[in-house]
């Protein structure tokens, strides 16, 4: 399977489970949903931003790759900081909700992405190998 369709298979896969356990708090507890889907798309863009710079990056040079890499880190860092301080100063959200949504999925869709580098990594090793 190719990595990037993987990669976008466990995003799918993981945004549901997600969402399954959102919506069964969201019985139980009061959260503001507009909130947590707000953090999500945050996160979930972040992910596929820097996956997508990864695959744009892997077989270039060294000092190429860890500028796109690296550099895409800082940016979408920068990126989100300043899109979570607009969202909270125009009070687009439930801030206690927004946050531990966007922390929550933060942590976890960051493993996901790391995962995705592992397979790439791991599938060029096996080509070296076997080809």
């Amino acid at each position: 399977m190719k990595p990037l369709f993987d990669f976008l298979l466990k995003l799918f896969i993981l945004s549901v489970i997600l969402w399954g356990v959102v919506y069964w708090g969201y019985t139980k507890y009061p959260v503001d949903l507009a909130s947590v889907f707000t953090a999500w798309i945050m996160v979930a863009a972040n992910a596929l931003a820097g996956y997508m710079l990864f695959e744009f990056a892997f077989d270039k040079e060294s000092r190429v790759f860890t500028l796109v890499v690296f550099g895409g880190v800082a940016m979408r860092l920068l990126l989100i900081m300043a899109i979570v301080l607009v969202v909270n100063l125009l009070h687009l959200v439930r801030p206690i909700d927004f946050a531990v949504s966007f922390i929550s999925f933060y942590c976890i869709y960051l493993v996901v992405e790391i995962l995705g580098y592992q397979k790439k990594n791991q599938l060029k090793k096996n080509a070296a190998r076997n080809g």
